[in-house]
């Protein structure tokens, strides 16, 4: 772990106002709390530009799972990047919904491209990826 650096910022005062109430609605304990997560979301950000950052991320699908074809084709997705698929799991939300979240590994642009061609397969309802830094920032 590394060593905790002191700084300051100078911001206006309404600025400042606006930033307090962001961190009482997300109920982060410190700025500093809030401020450390900012500059981490920020840092991914900006490493899922370079396609080739290591990168870890979950995609959340929900979706009819009575659609035809749909399940193959998520099976054929999966199948094809065993490499940075790392796991799944699949809940029966209700009759016909299901909510599938799929852990990934690996280079940016291809958890994206993976994530574009599941999300927008027909019968998906909602498709979202999130992304972390698999290194150290």
């Amino acid at each position: 772990m590394s060593e905790i650096v002191r700084f300051s910022v100078s911001v206006e005062d309404d600025l400042l106002e606006k930033f307090d109430r962001f961190c009482k609605e997300e109920q982060f304990a410190t700025r500093s709390e809030a401020v450390r997560q900012l500059i981490r979301d920020t840092l991914t950000r900006r490493a899922w530009q370079s396609a080739e950052r290591d990168v870890a991320g979950t995609l959340t699908l929900v979706y009819d799972h009575h659609r035809p074809q749909l399940r193959d084709q998520l099976m054929e997705v999966q199948h094809d990047n065993t490499d940075v698929i790392v796991s799944t799991l699949h809940a029966h939300l209700e009759h016909d919904l299901c909510l599938e979240v799929i852990i990934l590994r690996g280079p940016a642009g291809r958890i994206q491209e993976i994530a574009s061609r599941l999300s927008g397969l027909k019968g998906i309802f909602k498709g979202e990826l999130v992304m972390a830094s698999a290194q150290e920032h």
